[in-house]
């Protein structure tokens, strides 16, 4: 696949190819932060920390043909699915394209790095810790609330 044949311009999500679904993703790593959510409103909070599975370093899953057997909580989604995902970041390329709205000027697709991600501040890269080195009692006082990403390659 080219990455400058633009399909993401030109199909809605329900038409990309299992290939085309799977390079929509920016590698940005923050639909792997654990999310808490509230039993009584049904809020939900996004943690600095990662499910164990994640590379820190790549943001990219070390297991990922294997992610649901070994993480039972590991959310798969399609493109149905998308638009209930109210936890996806505003920056998620699946929820701009569901939205009808195009990728961001640091994605891989558009700038051609899959280094721009990192180097834009949108990924867990540096930010996050893996559930591996936190005890689960303490998830909780790591809730976060990242910071609006540059909207500009400035």
């Amino acid at each position: 696949m080219s990455m400058r044949d633009e399909f993401w311009r030109t199909k809605t999500l329900e038409e990309l190819t299992v290939e085309q679904w799977e390079a929509l993703c920016d590698g940005c790593a923050q639909c792997c932060l654990l999310k808490l959510e509230d039993e009584d409103d049904g809020r939900v909070a996004v943690t600095r920390v990662t499910c164990r599975l994640l590379d820190l370093d790549s943001c990219r899953c070390t297991r990922y043909a294997q992610r649901h057997v070994r993480v039972p909580d590991c959310i798969e989604f399609d493109a149905n699915a998308v638009g209930d995902l109210h936890w996806l970041p505003q920056t998620c390329a699946y929820r701009l394209r569901a939205e009808g709205r195009d990728l961001m000027w640091w994605h891989y697709l558009v700038s051609g790095d899959r280094e721009t991600v990192h180097a834009a501040g949108i990924s867990v890269r540096g930010r996050a810790v893996s559930e591996a080195h936190v005890h689960p009692d303490d998830i909780e006082d790591r809730i976060v609330h990242w910071i609006e990403p540059k909207r500009s390659a400035d």
